[in-house]
């Protein structure tokens, strides 16, 4: 499901998505929906916002937790710039008891963050 939204996406936008990794393992449902929200709501500011040339993404699943990292190599925003797409990715990971974080470089990238601990996939 996630491969082949970030394949449209790509092919639509014209940037270059390079997947690093997947989950392996099963996700819950609501993490899996609300990881899913937050990776489109991350590319619709990449699309929207940062003149990215590629795209990398990375979603893993560990006894830690679920880690996703989406990083690109756009104009790294001001701040101001997406902050509804970033309101709304960390609404998501809230929900499912997770906390995401944005680091941006001007003119070099963003890279965004979510982490959920594996105590809170479990509820």
């Amino acid at each position: 499901m996630l491969e082949k939204l970030l394949e449209d996406w790509s092919a639509r936008s014209g940037v270059a998505v390079e997947i690093w990794a997947l989950p392996k393992g099963d996700v819950p449902d609501l993490a899996t929906r609300n990881v899913f929200a937050a990776v489109q709501e991350a590319l619709a500011g990449i699309e929207r916002h940062g003149r990215a040339r590629t795209v990398s993404i990375a979603a893993t699943l560990a006894a830690s937790g679920l880690r996703l990292t989406v990083s690109d190599d756009g104009d790294g925003l001001a701040d101001g710039q997406a902050d509804r797409e970033v309101a709304v990715m960390k609404a998501c990971f809230a929900e499912i008891g997770g906390e995401l974080t944005v680091n941006r470089v001007p003119g070099e990238g963003s890279t965004i963050t979510g982490i959920v601990p594996a105590r809170a996939l479990r509820s």
